[in-house]
């Protein structure tokens, strides 16, 4: 008996998927059976553990499966377990309409997916596979009863712009998904998913490591019996896959392409995996891991609603499939599986945050990520360049947290510097170029390669031929005032502090001219501190610039002004800290300034000389004037008494 069937509309982001899966043109249509049976999959091990947990759950079980049936009459296949299955609600969310974050970032893939015919990349980058049965299906019905509840839920669409829901009583425990499949394509048998070699090829390929059994009814051909009988045709019940656990076999007995299907299955996606991590622990306490680095960042990366991608289990037991305890924040992009031997099946998150063993395993588990990098790093330098690319910024966030592995981290992180417009560097490249006489690692920090690059902070570095490391990620700023050094190298802002480039002689010649010249200049470095006193806390000749008027620059532990915005917009309030404005001696402006001053210190056109010699700093370096409007009047102004 069914009630009131209800239409919904697709929200616009689900509309386009759909369009883009109907339409285009996919290398490989038979992934859809992979994400039906891994989806089934995860509902048996939720239920096997939900079964665990409440006793008072009323479920049998004891035969938990897949099963896969064809009719090849009506053109139908089906996909059906009895696992957790669903509620109304939890159709409506999850089918009927996609991850609520994102979206925006979801019609940008959208759009370079229809340039670049490369949708199956966004399929698994997005979480939604399940979608994929359009590939191969006019109409898809799915039926589902959660555990525990009474009623079960209908869902039907025929991949356009709106789908039907209903209530259904009396439906099975679990879940299926009936596939009304396109007409037969009679000039390629290759995509006949009605026929019963196709569906076991697809199975043994993608999900012969499923814990559980697929199964299917095969038709077996009966050899006669005796003198004038015939052959007879019977059905009856195979089980399509091994179950055996990839992590429980030796590396030299599981393929590349098992590998890759394995990666596909625990973390849904569409890539393949740029490394494969095996590990095994025997002693005190046992557990194996099967870990991978994947080749291309999730969409969600950097998003707070992200799931770590490791599933644990207990003696092969699902426990649960994103334990944040087994890895760091930082090395959240790794996937794949963990199964503890000592560890009790009636774990939860709070038990496991205090857990010696997973502690433990946690440590060995990010020291083997760490070594895999940096032996990709040191052997496979395109591949680490591909890792670096998707991963370098997330990894990076481990020199703030990661105290126990910073050396390492600093050692597989590189960076883009002043030596290469097209590659980024290490850290142990960088001081093998290093100055006779340079104890310092010079960096800057800013939004792009291009400010820094334009910055008046580069110029006596850029005029001495020395390297200086480009930061351009947000989380440069945090970790560059938390590491002291590299290898006794200590790390130095070229925005911050005193500069002295060259030998010693040279810094000593340097220093003799530069107490001359601030004699020359007393008088202007005086005016101008009380002229900018709300701006500047110090007024001084520099020696870091050689064509710009002037700079500003911050003492040498103090925060930068984009750290300040970025924990300002964080919400936590931080003071406004005042910088040091540094003059060149050497340009027109600033002689011209300096006679000025000499010859008519109360000219008041004086301080509105000093007002745009400040402003003009900022904006050299990419900061914000506090009020931009005035600042153009009073540029305007000027200009205009000029002509």
């Amino acid at each position: 008996m069914t009630t009131g069937i209800e239409q919904l509309e697709f929200q616009a982001e689900t509309r386009q998927l759909l369009d883009l899966l109907i339409h285009s043109v996919y290398s490989n249509k038979d992934t859809f059976l992979r994400e039906l049976v891994s989806n089934s999959s995860d509902a048996l091990d939720k239920l096997k553990l939900e079964a665990f947990r409440n006793k008072d759950l009323q479920v049998d079980t004891s035969d938990l499966h897949i099963e896969i049936e064809v009719d090849k009459e009506q053109r139908t296949l089906t996909v059906r377990d009895n696992g957790i299955g669903m509620s109304r609600d939890e159709v409506v969310d999850l089918i009927g309409t996609l991850a609520k974050s994102g979206t925006a970032e979801l019609r940008r893939k959208l759009r370079e997916a229809q340039e670049s015919a490369a949708p199956e990349e966004l399929i698994g980058q997005f979480g939604v596979g399940f979608y994929s049965t359009f590939m191969v299906a006019d109409k898809v019905t799915l039926l589902t009863r959660k555990a525990g509840e009474h009623d079960g839920t209908r869902w039907e669409s025929s991949g356009e712009s709106t789908y039907t829901i209903e209530t259904v009583e009396g439906a099975p425990q679990g879940t299926s998904v009936t596939l009304h499949l396109k007409p037969e394509d009679t000039e390629d048998h290759l995509f006949d998913y009605t026929a019963e070699w196709k569906i076991k090829e697809i199975v043994k390929r993608y999900s012969d490591f499923i814990a559980w059994p697929i199964r299917m009814q095969v038709e077996r051909t009966k050899p006669a019996e005796g003198e004038g009988s015939v052959a007879e045709v019977v059905r009856e019940t195979e089980t399509l896959n091994s179950m055996k656990a990839l992590w429980a076999r030796s590396k030299d007995d599981v393929s590349a392409e098992e590998y890759s299907e394995f990666y596909k299955h625990v973390s849904h996606a569409w890539d393949e995996p740029l490394e494969v991590v095996p590990m095994k622990a025997e002693g005190t306490f046992e557990y194996q891991a099967l870990l991978f680095i994947p080749s291309q960042a999730p969409f969600d990366l950097f998003m707070r609603e992200r799931k770590t991608g490791i599933h644990l289990y207990v003696k092969r037991v699902f426990i649960m499939d994103d334990c944040e305890e087994l890895i760091p924040e930082y090395l959240r992009f790794v996937k794949g599986v963990v199964d503890a031997q000592d560890l009790s099946l009636n774990v939860s998150r709070e038990i496991l945050q205090q857990d010696r063993q997973i502690r433990a395993i946690r440590r060995r588990l990010t020291k083997k990520v760490l070594s895999t990098i940096q032996d990709m790093a040191t052997t496979e330098k395109e591949k680490y360049r591909t890792f670096w690319s998707q991963f370098g910024r997330v990894l990076k966030e481990g020199l703030l947290s990661d105290f126990d592995n910073r050396d390492t981290l600093l050692a597989v992180s590189s960076f883009e510097s002043t030596h290469s417009e097209d590659s980024t560097t290490t850290l142990a490249e960088y001081v093998s170029r290093m100055k006779e006489g340079q104890d310092e690692i010079f960096y800057m920090t800013g939004e792009s390669r291009q400010q820094i690059e334009s910055s008046p902070h580069m110029e006596a570095f850029r005029a001495k031929g020395f390297e200086v490391l480009l930061l351009t990620d947000p989380v440069d700023e945090m970790w560059v005032g938390s590491v002291p050094e590299f290898e006794g190298k200590p790390f130095q802002s070229i925005a911050k502090g005193e500069v002295d480039l060259g030998t010693e002689d040279e810094k000593k010649a340097a220093e003799a001219e530069r107490e001359e010249r601030e004699k020359e200049y007393a008088d202007l470095l005086s005016w101008l501190g009380e002229t900018l006193d709300e701006h500047v806390k110090q007024v001084r000749l520099s020696s870091r610039l050689t064509t710009s008027p002037a700079c500003l620059v911050g003492d040498t532990f103090a925060m930068s002004p984009a750290l300040e915005r970025m924990y300002r917009a964080s919400g936590q309030p931080v003071p406004h800290t005042k910088r040091i404005l540094e003059l060149n001696p050497d340009h027109p402006l600033v002689t011209a300034l300096r006679d000025a001053h000499a010859r008519h210190a109360d000219d008041p056109t004086l301080g509105e000389t000093a007002e745009l010699l400040y402003g003009t700093a900022l904006l050299a370096e990419g900061g914000e004037l506090e009020d931009p409007a005035a600042f153009a009047r009073l540029l305007a102004d000027r200009l205009a008494r000029t002509l």
